[in-house]
């Protein structure tokens, strides 16, 4: 994951989007969930990483502790540290809806035409999808799917490229977390 500069994309301002303040918006039990998708995910081992030497220097345990403890002490204590990393949680979030959240994603992708497999956009470089059917595929979307989770969904596609889906932090188009 690429640490984006959210004021540099367009004159739109996308610090809000920034993973800390999400994470920060996050319930306990939101953040519980993303922290054990994380956690799964043999994809996040840097993350991992850094994740396990945050909780050691926080509890004061040695890493050694901290990598013996169960999954379900290494998800509470990660979702309630004061600080994180917006490093850690990017990839908790990516994590967290390639687990738990593809029949989502890829409901949007169908929506807006994009080739894709099982919500993974199939193409290295996909063509940047029109505004108008991402506004009219995020209206669609929010009739079909919890909103707190399309709310997620929709902050963590603007995280992670807001040049592609800027669009989706526009108020008018749905109403998402900020």
């Amino acid at each position: 994951m690429v640490e984006q500069d959210f004021s540099a994309t367009t004159d739109q301002d996308f610090s809000n989007y920034q993973p800390i303040k999400m994470w920060k918006r996050l319930s306990l039990d939101q953040r519980q969930a993303v922290a054990e998708s994380f956690w799964n995910d043999d994809q996040s081992t840097d993350q991992q990483v850094e994740a396990i030497a945050a909780i050691a220097s926080r509890m004061k345990f040695r890493t050694k502790s901290v990598l013996a403890l169960p999954l379900e002490k290494r998800v509470r204590y990660l979702s309630t540290l004061p600080s994180i990393s917006d490093s850690i949680v990017a990839r908790a979030l990516v994590a967290y809806h390639l687990e738990r959240q593809r029949p989502m994603m890829s409901a949007f992708l169908d929506a807006l035409g994009i080739k894709h497999e099982d919500g993974l956009i199939a193409e290295e470089e996909a063509p940047k999808p029109d505004a108008e059917a991402v506004k009219k595929a995020a209206t669609e979307l929010t009739a079909k799917f919890p909103a707190d989770e399309v709310s997620l969904y929709f902050s963590t596609l603007v995280s992670q490229d807001p040049e592609t889906w800027g669009v989706l932090a526009d108020k008018t188009v749905v109403s998402i977390q900020s």
